[in-house]
């Protein structure tokens, strides 16, 4: 093979008109197929990952996603794959170009698929097949109510739900018979279909309403309203799926301050949008701003806030010749920063790639249902088929024969194999969010089967996230003098110190002047007649206050036993009038629960990782203090999703907890990612799991829950598709009347409905 063949390149696509896993999977297949060509189909972000040779064009890629019936398109930015709103051109299979918007549903002739899907048209469908089949269903079961006449009636209201309402599944099945395919939608339309054509038969073939025939639209009407209900649900979802992205892309700062000179030499500022920026290009931050790209602070001093992309909470001071991040925020001084990357190059469009490419990655998950399915429809088919043969050669009569044949198909039904999934997470889903869970589908939960490894992000995860004082030596009038020099700042480290002692009671009013920001130093004031200075030892002592030896060491000793204080602490001295007052130790603080939430995953059979930008010291303090014997600290945001990608390698399957958008890609990355919710928006949008509150002991929970909701689903499964290989043989020699297999079937959904109810009781 020539180097120019071995040369590949990723291409993203749009696919439209995706179903189910099957779908997923014929795509897959057949883009593997191409000579040098590897694809992962992603259902749930409607997308695939292609990689393929140089000189493989992307008409060849999208030829072959058409040549197995579904519409596909290169995504204009790999940033955007999946927003639903972007605009893309596609081919219909006439070669003719097709220019339409993804969220309108236009992607040519294919798109009919996707528009069928699309929420908003799944609620019509439901609103009006609700309305419809509730009178039909109560004038089939309801004897009292029956009039002369009334199965016309209901055929009126039956048959719109039963064509309009289940087109979906009709045409989805259609899709599925012309590729030599069967899905859960084949299921429901022959279901559906056979319950309408037995009644239509009966009752055209017995106008005068044939004593003793039985209609069955109700059977088709009650099917349609529970499978769509469970659809509308699934796809929902979908639309969800991208907003990690969006969320990440949102971050960013929408222009900057460019430094100009004019013709005099004297630099001048104007504000362009971020996207007019060039490397090299000169700009201004001023305090309280957000840094518009990567770049090295040509001057100034300041403190930048890491805190979404490290997740530590205490600024980092820059000065000259210092890098800088997009994306975060300037605290105090004024920066000039020359950028060096810029649009798709910074790091938070690293990051958010990152993202993209595992949520893409991840391999589609087969339903149960659908593998059922893919040997059930076949089967019951061919049963169908013998059984009316049979009867046919047996009696010579079409009446016994077709009947026993519906009844075949009528008990085949899949309403209780539809129900098993929603129902389960519908009641799982529900308990989870009493108990402060969100779950974000049915792919999470077989997630959690196999679950052997968790890894925990510290700041925010572990610990509580933000600074406050652990130990003070100060007395309480000194403790008001520095908290009223603090006021001026907004650093984290003074925030904790106001705080503090606006708990403490205080000796009347406090007047502050003179306040002035040191940057890497401090801050000096003058507090009610009385020189402050509040900061670190080395630049008290550069101002010639006396700092004693052993005031410095108690930065990483200053730990009382039994305290929850790490070694990340912060170590403030306070001097007024020149003479050293005393001490404030901050730190960010263990959780409480964490130690009880680690001791939790033991039990449930998971191997504690803590994954954390911070320094290896005081990683191992917060880990030995919570029970976690393995740590990986001093990891950049771009690192971790490679670090749980390794764990994978390696045969483990990984959980991840998080909170910030250093998370984010760890948590698309990693088999189960959960994100609590006192966390961004970023990282609660790239998991499967949030924890609303914030404990980490309901990560514990939540496992055990979805564990629980997946076992309750295939035991749903089993037994829904046990019953009805129980009762096709009794259908089939004529001792299930497709009434009784009405009824039957009925009972097999409301046993589903019945043990997917027993979830509420989990605590």
């Amino acid at each position: 093979m020539s180097e120019a063949r071995t040369a590949s390149r990723a291409v993203d696509l749009e696919i439209s008109g995706m179903t189910c896993a099957s779908c997923a999977t014929r795509i897959e297949n057949r883009l593997n197929k191409l000579d040098g060509v590897t694809a992962t189909v992603n259902l749930a972000l409607e997308t695939a990952r292609v990689n393929a040779p140089e000189d493989t064009p992307n008409d060849a890629i999208i030829s072959a996603v058409e040549a197995t019936g579904y519409g596909a398109s290169v995504a204009d930015d790999p940033h955007a794959v999946g927003h639903a709103g972007n605009t893309a051109e596609s081919r219909t299979p006439d070669g003719e170009s097709d220019v339409s918007g993804h969220e309108s549903g236009g992607h040519g002739s294919h798109d009919h698929m996707a528009h069928d899907y699309d929420p908003r048209g799944l609620k019509k469908r439901l609103a009006v097949s609700i309305v419809l089949a509730v009178p039909v269903a109560a004038l089939s079961m309801i004897g009292a109510w029956q009039f002369p006449g009334w199965e016309w009636v209901v055929a009126v209201l039956a048959l719109p739900v039963a064509i309009w309402g289940a087109w979906p599944f009709h045409s989805a099945a259609a899709k599925a018979a012309r590729h030599g395919s069967s899905t859960m939608d084949t299921l429901v339309s022959i279901g559906i279909t056979a319950a309408t054509l037995w009644s239509l038969w009966a009752l055209v073939v017995h106008a005068a309403g044939g004593s003793g025939v039985h209609v069955y639209f109700e059977v088709a009407a009650t099917v349609t309203v529970f499978l769509l209900a469970g659809r509308l649900a699934e796809a929902s979802s979908k639309r969800r799926a991208t907003s990690a992205l969006k969320a990440l892309l949102s971050l960013g700062a929408k222009d900057v301050a460019v430094i100009d000179h004019d013709t005099a030499g004297r630099p001048t500022e104007r504000r362009i949008p971020i996207a007019s920026l060039q490397p090299g290009d000169l700009f201004a931050v001023r305090p309280g701003e957000k840094i518009a790209t990567d770049g090295v602070v040509v001057d100034g001093h300041s403190a930048v806030d890491e805190s979404m992309l490290t997740g530590e909470p205490v600024p980092v001071e820059v000065s000259i010749d210092s890098a800088v991040t997009g994306a975060t925020m300037n605290t105090s001084g004024r920066l000039t920063v020359r950028a060096t990357r810029v649009g798709s190059d910074t790091t938070l469009a690293q990051i958010s790639k990152l993202v993209a490419a595992a949520q893409t990655g991840k391999a589609p998950v087969q339903r149960l249902a659908d593998r059922i399915s893919s040997i059930f429809v076949p089967t019951v088919l061919v049963v169908a088929a013998v059984t009316i043969v049979a009867w046919l050669l047996i009696t010579g009569d079409w009446t016994p024969a077709f009947t026993a044949g519906v009844a075949v198909l009528i008990i085949a039904c899949p309403c209780a194999l539809g129900l098993a999934t929603p129902t389960a997470l519908a009641v799982g889903t529900g308990r989870g969010s009493q108990l402060g869970i969100v779950i974000r589908g049915p792919e999470v939960l077989e997630s959690t089967r196999d679950i052997d490894t968790i890894m925990l992000d510290k700041t925010g995860t572990v610990t509580e996230g933000r600074m406050s004082v652990a130990r003070t030596t100060l007395s309480a009038p000194a403790l008001q003098l520095a908290a009223a020099a603090e006021s001026g700042s907004e650093h984290p480290v003074a925030r904790a110190i106001i705080d503090y002692a606006a708990a403490v009671p205080s000796e009347g009013r406090v007047s502050v002047d003179k306040f002035t920001g040191h940057p890497g130093g401090g801050v000096s004031a003058t507090v009610n007649g009385h020189g402050v200075l509040v900061g670190r030892a080395g630049w008290l002592s550069e101002l010639g206050v006396t700092v004693p030896a052993d005031a410095v060491t108690g930065a990483d000793s200053d730990r009382a036993p039994g305290s929850a204080l790490t070694p990340g602490t912060t170590l403030v001295l306070v001097a007024i009038d020149g003479d050293l007052a005393g001490s404030v130790s901050v730190t960010d603080r263990v959780k409480d629960g964490a130690a009880d939430a680690i001791a939790q995953f033991l039990q449930l059979g998971l191997h504690p990782i803590l994954l954390t930008g911070d320094r290896e010291q005081a990683a191992r303090a917060v880990a030995a203090e919570v029970g976690i014997d393995d740590v990986i600290a001093d990891v950049r945001p771009e690192d971790k999703a490679r670090v749980v990608a390794d764990r994978q390698s390696a045969g483990a399957v990984v959980a991840m907890v998080g909170d910030g958008v250093n998370d984010a890609a760890a948590l698309a990355t990693a088999d189960l990612g959960l994100a609590m919710g006192t966390g961004t928006d970023v990282a609660i949008e790239a998991s499967d799991l949030t924890l609303v509150r914030g404990d980490l002991t309901v990560a514990a929970d939540a496992v055990r829950l979805a564990r629980r909701t997946l076992s309750t689903i295939k035991g749903n499964l089993f037994w829904a598709f046990a019953y009805n290989v129980a009762a096709i043989p009794l259908a089939a020699v004529g001792l299930l009347s497709p009434m009784f297999a009405g009824l039957a079937m009925a009972f097999s959904s409301v046993f589903v409905v019945l043990n997917s109810l027993r979830l509420y009781r989990f605590k």
